[in-house]
């Protein structure tokens, strides 16, 4: 289904409810340790609500309005910090210093070799055992706008990596129902550094995600060996059901008799976007037909990880009860390729002191009629 998207304005009393300029903030819990976390919240003239804990950098609950002008909470989360300390796979999450997978958690640089923890089997995932989604950061509101700012320093030798890298991740929610997204980093030492942003999302607001209709801007992606572990190819999504180039029900051919759909159980693989240019430009475009939500992704990164919640059982409960079902929810990491360190012919993640790391992700909600 091809609809122009529309942004919902709501009046009030004939006038726009203003944006809220501050973060409201307030108590959620503790880590083990004692550490107080903290939840930030924040709103737009439309009645979009947006919260998120300093632990983690996790988005806890986003709240959009759907062709009626009726809110629900879009993203996976837990009314409790209890949730988060029993280790969901990575709702909400600012992930680092690598996102994704690196093979066998090993990778060289400059003639030494580093070795990282391998949580995911044998391969590393998204940072190790204690990433950036399992520590606190120091949380600031953003000067002149509707936004939070997390920062951390990540030591050198923290789960393995090389140097002290200094980073920086900002959310801000406008008055156009965006909900931007910033990285910035910068090291002392040569490092890799792929991060990410981890929601599961889903536009009903419950229920599987098979019926959402999604749109990938790539004309390739990067086939996965049987450990999730791309081979270095980069095919043509050509005549395969990795084709989203058109709009297309998640669930159309997630159960095709494909070989690497067996291998990630459904989608999990890396798209690599058409681009062309700097800044931010379209990855992907979602509409959820009967709410009529939708969502549309522009990142400044190269590619992004599709990603259909395969693994999801209905055991973990989130808020209000919730159970998160098998597919009842979508990830779109946006993202360098995964094990980028170890293939020479993938856009590079190293960064080096004197450099910066920067990056931006545009998550844009509205309606179609």
């Amino acid at each position: 289904m091809r609809a122009s998207l529309r942004v919902i304005a709501v009046a009030c009393a004939g006038a726009l409810l203003h944006a809220q300029a501050t973060p409201a903030r307030a108590r959620f819990g503790t880590t083990p340790d004692g550490t107080a976390v903290e939840r930030f919240a924040l709103r737009n003239a439309n009645g979009v609500e947006f919260n998120a804990i300093n632990y983690g950098g996790i988005i806890t609950s986003l709240r959009v309005p759907d062709r009626r002008g009726a809110m629900a909470d879009v993203v996976f989360g837990f009314d409790s910090m209890d949730g988060y300390l029993k280790k969901p796979p990575y709702f909400g999450a600012i992930v680092g210093r690598y996102g994704n997978r690196i093979a066998k958690g090993t990778f060289s640089l400059d003639g030494k070799t580093y070795r990282l923890a391998t949580n995911n089997g044998v391969n590393h995932l998204h940072g190790g055992n204690v990433g950036f989604d399992k520590v606190v950061w120091k949380a600031e509101p953003i000067p002149g706008k509707n936004g939070i700012a997390f920062s951390r320093v990540s030591r050198d030798g923290e789960e393995g990596y090389p140097g002290n890298l200094t980073v920086r991740v900002t959310y801000e929610l406008t008055d156009r129902n965006e909900l931007i997204v910033d990285y910035h980093a910068t090291t002392d030492k040569a490092t890799p550094v792929n991060l990410t942003q981890h929601s599961y999302f889903n536009l009903a607001g419950g229920g599987d995600i098979l019926g959402h209709e999604m749109m990938i801007n790539a004309d390739r992606y990067t086939p996965v060996d049987a450990t999730l572990i791309p081979t270095g190819v980069v095919a043509p999504v050509a005549g395969t059901p990795f084709d989203f180039r058109k709009p297309t029900a998640i669930g159309a051919r997630i159960d095709q008799a494909d070989a690497q759909l067996k291998i990630g159980q459904g989608y999990d693989h890396n798209w690599v976007l058409n681009r062309a240019g700097s800044g931010p430009q379209l990855a992907a475009r979602v509409v959820e037909p009967v709410s009529g939500r939708t969502m549309e992704v522009s990142t400044t990164e190269p590619g992004v990880q599709f990603y259909t919640g395969n693994f999801l059982d209905g055991t973990i409960v989130g808020k209000g009860g919730q159970r998160y079902v098998h597919r009842g929810g979508f990830c779109l990491e946006t993202q360098h390729y995964p094990d980028s360190p170890n293939h020479a012919n993938f856009p590079s993640t190293i960064l080096r002191p004197g450099q910066e790391y920067n990056s931006r992700t545009v998550f844009t909600f509205g309606v179609v009629r």
